[in-house]
Parts: structure tokens; sequence; C-alpha cells
């Protein structure tokens, strides 16, 4: 399959995390092509590896022998904890941007994110859709993803403290949020990216108030929507990874980041 620069009208299916909501609504209600949608939910991320690779090869399967005439499944998603790499194409070709995680997408390319990463060590990302997305940001209950505990839940690390308290005593406590909970120890930014599509302003102060509760620098930077805006305009080159039917993604140890096996 090749870039295309017809302007007829083509007809995708996007699967992607419910991170990129906005993002690709916006893409699907804007763009020249008709774009089907379907958003996976964020904490699939927070399962075994197997367990992502598992859903996201299940809902591409819902898809084989689809009479709905799609061109391709455009993947939302990145390598990200390698939740991508088996996932294998069935009759209808997958197209993923080359990209180790999704903030990559959120920066418009691939040296743009290298580039800020490279210059800013320790950083945390947050966006709409991260923000909107997380339990924790919400303040709602958290939910097991898709019935199943993820990883940091297994890890008692989805609880609040005062719950761990609760649970277990403040000693215990302690403990589990020093010696397990010290993740965020790691970082010393929080950059927002503002994509634009909608008042981000609660969503800027609250990450005001989260780099201030954790003594961490602010970066507010504007977000580029390139990458994404290729995706779904169909116009595929070194920078997206297409997997013909019958093809599995498989991953690589170098700046083309995922490849493909028979």
């Amino acid at each position: 399959m090749q870039e295309q620069s017809s302007k007829t009208s083509r007809f995708f299916k996007f699967i992607g995390c419910e991170i990129f909501y906005r993002e690709a609504c916006y893409l699907a209600a804007t763009g020249p092509n008709r774009v089907d949608i379907d958003f996976l939910e964020k904490g699939l991320h927070d399962l075994a590896t197997e367990d992502m690779v598992a859903k996201i090869q299940a809902t591409v399967d819902a898809l084989a022998g689809s009479h709905r005439g799609y061109e391709a499944v455009l993947l939302g998603y990145a390598r990200c904890n390698d939740g991508l790499v088996s996932v294998r194409a069935r009759d209808i070709p997958l197209v993923i941007p080359k990209a180790h995680d999704c903030i990559t997408l959120f920066f418009g390319s691939r040296a743009g994110y290298q580039k800020y990463f490279d210059a800013n060590p320790g950083t945390y990302y947050e966006t709409t859709g991260w923000v909107e997305h997380n339990n924790s940001a919400t303040g709602q209950v958290a939910r097991p993803a898709y019935g199943q505990e993820g990883v940091m839940a297994k890890l008692g690390l989805s609880e609040s403290y005062e719950q761990l308290v609760e649970k277990h005593g403040k000693d215990n406590a302690d403990y589990i949020i020093e010696t397990l909970g010290g993740w965020e120890q790691a970082y010393s930014k929080l950059c927002y990216i503002a994509m634009g599509l909608c008042d981000e302003e609660p969503l800027i102060e609250h990450a005001r108030n989260r780099a201030r509760e954790k003594q961490w620098q602010l970066d507010i930077r504007k977000g580029d929507m390139t990458l994404l805006e290729r995706l779904f305009l169909g116009q595929w080159d070194d920078d997206f990874l297409i997997v013909q039917p019958g093809q599995a993604i498989v991953a690589r140890n170098d700046e083309e980041i995922i490849d493909v096996e028979w």
C-alpha cells in the first residue's frame, strides 16, 4: 500500500486509546476521509503486556470479514509497553505510527519528541486525554480495565494513602508508598501539552496544582497534531508501519522501533 494523493474520500477504521478522544474526533470530523472510530480504555496500558496484546488483537479480529469496506485500520497507539507486538493483521491492513510511546503523537514527530526528551530528562507529561481519563485526576473511583486488575493495582498502588492505612496500618502503608510508590521521585518537571481543541485552562490549572504539590517545574507546551493528521489523511511514509494481511507487528531495537513479520 502506497501513499495516495487522490482527492477521492477514503474509508478507514480508527482503533485507539481514549487519550486521543478529542484529537481523533476532531480529525475525523474535519478531514476529507470517512473514519469510523472506536476507543479502548486508557487502563489497557496498565494490564500485563500479554493481556493488552490480546485485547487489541480481539478488537482487530472483530473486523475480519467486515463488509463495511474499510481500506485500512488506523491504530492510535505507539509501541507502548510492547502492547502491539505480535498483533496480526487479518484481512484489512493495519497502519501505526512508528513511536516508542503515545507522547510522540502529541509532539507531532519522533524527532520533535526526542529533542525535547533529551533536553528535559525526568519529565512527566499530561494532555487533555491523560487528565480527563485518569481516575486519580478526576477523583473517580478506580475501576478495573476490562474486568482485570492492572499491574499497579496488583502492587496496591491504585489505592489512596488513606485506603492503604485502613487496610494495612500506617507503618505498612508508609513502607508501601516508600518502596513501591516512589516512581514519582524520578520526575522533576511536568509538561502539559496543549492541543488547542477546547478550553484547557481548567486542565492547565490542574497541572499547575500538581506541579506545585510535587515540587516539579511546570512547562506549558503547544502540541502538534501533524503525525495524527497524516495518519487520518492516509499520508503514510516512513514514519508509519503498514501491516499487510497475514503479517504481525514485531519490536525493533533501532530507530525504526517496530516492524513486521510473516
